[in-house]
């Protein structure tokens, strides 16, 4: 079977790769009978040279491979039919500006298997970017924080070599007393908690930090059932929640009319209650005026998030009186952070994370007979233009009669 590295040619450009020269060395190692391509690429974060010096064939025509492996969407014109890709391809929550490019992967029999849908049994992903998502999200809130208040000045993240680099110029900084909400308890909160973590943020519990004044800055990490609670009065339960939330409404403002800054790492589900809303967001006790909306939801769950932000201009105010966009320095305007493509400003360490997983989960199936059905369940469409059970609610967002 082989396998090929794509290029990416979405806009903007991404210089991700599911895999580095290393860890594609790694997988020819484990799996000899594979063989491996790389289409050539000119942004790639790793250079062609760098996967030629592992002794791979770079190359410009990549149609003789029979697996297409990229990160970001794959435009329609480029599309290969007849092959399985992997890649994000931001369909499965009907997400309507690609609806056309699901109609071309069935219409041209491709076999997709979403990035976002390589899942344990129970649903759990088992790859993704989201750690990096949330130590670039945390680090661009800071250094929001440190530009409108003129007390520090961190360089953005796509002009630092790494992970480490980032941390090294945390190291430089001193935090002003503040209290900060991280809500979520996945790989994105857990990679927001560890650039708090590195910076000597303390974390205390809810009930401290709903009831306490402190003389440093502190964190409180919060799961769903904390900030959400049954309508009826009745003890809550989160994994009742994440099967039907519709009974739940949120218990979000006790937190914020004690929080500074807050970190939504959280996953946003369909028909779950918001955050907060403009109408809170108003209420004269709400005390957030700074928000690095990682999960960035637009006009969603988090109210002050009126549109995503870019790598090249990450932040916004929010007025909450008007409800309206207003410069992310204006004084008693919530600055907002919600930039939706973060862990391509550290695209070397997230490739080389993404690497790990994807050899780790991914490439075994293919040769052990998928044994822990992991194509199986990743699987969208099929090689001869349908969906898959699994993905059969998508048929009225390809017929538009949704």
């Amino acid at each position: 079977m082989k396998f090929a590295i794509i290029k990416e040619r979405k806009n903007p450009p991404d210089r991700r790769v599911v895999f580095s020269p290393e860890k594609l060395a790694e997988a020819r190692a484990q799996f000899p009978e594979a063989e491996f391509i790389v289409e050539s690429s000119d942004i790639r974060i790793f250079s062609d040279e760098a996967y030629k010096a592992k002794g791979f064939k770079v190359t410009n025509d990549v149609t003789d491979a029979d697996v297409m492996i990229g990160v970001k969407e794959v435009p329609i014109a480029h599309l290969i039919p007849n092959k399985k890709y992997f890649y994000f391809s931001h369909t499965i929550k009907k997400q309507p500006y690609n609806r056309d490019l699901l109609k071309a992967m069935l219409n041209t029999n491709i076999e997709m298997l979403d990035h976002e849908t390589i899942v344990k049994e129970n649903g759990a992903r088992l790859i993704g970017f989201g750690r990096y998502a949330g130590l670039v999200g945390a680090y661009n809130g800071f250094r929001a924080l440190g530009l409108r208040d003129n007390i520090f000045a961190l360089p953005k993240v796509e002009t630092l070599a790494d992970l480490e680099a980032v941390k090294a110029e945390l190291d430089k900084i001193t935090l002003p007393n503040i209290k900060i909400l991280l809500s979520g308890t996945g790989k994105v909160a857990y990679g927001a908690k560890e650039i708090l973590d590195h910076l000597g943020v303390k974390e205390v519990g809810d009930a401290l930090y709903l009831t306490s004044k402190f003389i440093e800055p502190v964190y409180c990490m919060v799961d769903v059932m904390e900030y959400a609670k049954r309508k009826d009065g009745k003890v809550g339960d989160k994994y009742a929640f994440y099967k039907d939330p519709s009974g739940y409404e949120s218990n979000f403002m006790p937190y914020a009319k004690e929080t500074d800054y807050f970190i939504a790492g959280h996953f946003y589900g369909n028909n779950a209650p918001y955050l907060f809303t403009r109408e809170d967001a108003k209420h004269p006790d709400f005390k957030i005026n700074l928000v690095a909306d990682i999960s960035c939801d637009v006009d969603g769950p988090v109210a002050s998030t009126l549109r995503a932000s870019t790598i090249a201009d990450p932040f916004y105010g929010y007025d909450a009186k008007t409800e309206s966009e207003v410069a992310f320095n204006t004084k008693g305007a919530i600055t907002v952070m919600a930039v939706d493509n973060l862990p391509c400003e550290l695209p070397k360490d997230a490739s080389e994370g993404f690497g790990d997983s994807f050899l780790e989960h991914v490439i075994p199936a293919f040769f052990n007979d998928d044994k822990d059905r992991i194509l199986e369940r990743a699987q969208m469409t099929t090689k001869d233009g349908k969906l898959t059970s699994r993905f059969a609610y998508l048929q009225d967002f390809v017929d538009g009669t949704e």
